[in-house]
């Protein structure tokens, strides 16, 4: 892929041969590890110009500290989050909200949602969630002795958990995580093609539940006001987007590096399923380690961040999985520390655009690994197979087949 030209500004003593996309470690590799490979991103300066680490090529400034990241997440006036990501493969300019919203807007969108994600409600859902988890890996356990985590486990636990999140049919799950993996992961005709179905699918919902309201998440959506009008049809668009992209891939990921993890080392393993207490704190760490965003802000004016002049425009990546390898952050980074504690990653975030779905997908994590330890004897890799990882924009893994006696 061409990169753009480095921009005049940028000093040649920052520009560095680094991508989330194209760096070794990042194509999909059998038995790879992408998260390790980006512990290479704190060997230089704490700021550096990346000429292509994006999907398209575009360059950005790569923000490698903890503490640097926090603060280009918060200052939401010089760094904003309307990229229109999703609208830009339709050659179109909307943004997905609240994501790609910036104060006031965001906020008032952001108070809309957020009693529909609150802890409460979460845990109202854990019986569900958890018979859910439960029942698939009976499923799994009574036929077979491995199975491909993503394909059998991962990915139809955490699509059937946000489908009846949002009030939709679990008919077509297997099209929304293709149309989801083609988006996130394919080509730039594929992505154009899913974006277009995906849109198309959402303004469908939106428009039969203007038609036959229910009880669920669209229904909620199309009948919302804020600041006394009803929302306009990009609006609901932009939400519908937003929450089906989010929920059908992130998780699925999470959970299949976590096993992963645990059939690598059988001793966590061995302590997990012995006390399965420990699985909400060993979860944090795993996020951690294995986070899976980027996220990209532009910069609203030019300014001067911590002597690096990023200019009105410009690109700056704050990947979550490198500021949790940041060692001036966490003590032996690169090391998984299942009892580690005060553990303030940044896997779903920070600032007012912290994730919105964290606590579901926090408990959905929690209750996958605890309901598939206390159901699965001793796991490993099968013999003969290799998970293949990829880093780009969203970190994944697919091809893990466990095995077990």
């Amino acid at each position: 892929m061409k990169t753009n030209p480095i921009p005049d500004h940028v000093p040649p003593g920052l520009v560095r041969d680094f991508s989330l996309f194209t760096s070794p470690g990042m194509a999909p590799t059998p038995n790879g590890d992408p998260h390790a490979a980006v512990a290479c991103a704190h060997d230089g300066p704490p700021i550096f110009y990346s000429p292509d680490n994006t999907r398209d090529g575009r360059g950005t400034w790569v923000i490698t500290r903890a503490r640097d990241q926090r603060r280009v997440l918060r200052d939401t006036e010089t760094f904003s989050s309307h990229r229109s990501i999703f609208a830009s493969a339709l050659g179109e300019h909307w943004p997905v909200i609240p994501l790609e919203l910036d104060p006031p807007a965001h906020s008032v969108f952001r108070a809309l949602l957020e009693p529909l994600f609150s802890s409460k409600r979460v845990m109202a859902l854990e019986p569900t969630i958890r018979d859910g988890a439960g029942a698939l890996i009976d499923g799994i356990a009574r036929e077979k002795t491995s199975c491909d985590v993503m394909k059998d486990f991962a990915v139809p636990f955490t699509v059937s958990v946000f489908l009846s999140f949002l009030g939709l049919s679990q008919r077509r799950s297997e099209v929304f995580v293709g149309w989801v993996s083609d988006l996130l992961h394919g080509n730039a005709d594929t992505r154009t093609a899913a974006a277009r179905s995906i849109v198309a699918f959402i303004d469908e919902v939106a428009a039969r539940r203007r038609k036959t309201p229910a009880v669920d998440f669209m229904t909620f959506v199309v009948q919302a006001e804020i600041e006394g009008r009803s929302l306009t049809e990009e609006e609901v668009r932009g939400i519908g987007v937003l929450f089906l992209v989010a929920g059908l891939d992130t998780v699925a990921a999470a959970i299949a590096f976590d096993l992963a993890y645990l059939a690598r080392n059988p001793k966590d393993q061995e302590l997990l399923r012995n006390e399965p207490d420990r699985v909400a704190l060993a979860a944090e760490e795993l996020l951690r380690a294995y986070s899976t965003v980027q996220m990209i802000r532009v910069a609203t004016k030019d300014i001067e961040f911590e002597g690096v002049p990023i200019r009105k425009g410009d690109y700056v990546s704050c990947a979550t999985m490198i500021a949790n390898r940041d060692p001036d952050e966490f003590e032996c980074p690169n090391t998984i520390d299942l009892a580690r504690h005060d553990n303030h990653h940044t896997a779903f975030g920070y600032g007012p655009h912290l994730c919105l779905g964290a606590h579901l997908a926090r408990r959905e994590i929690v209750i996958g690994l605890r309901e598939w330890l206390a159901r699965i004897p001793a796991f490993r890799i099968k013999e003969g197979t290799a998970p293949i990882t990829n880093g780009g924009h969203v970190f994944g893994i697919k091809d893990l087949v466990l095995t077990w006696d």
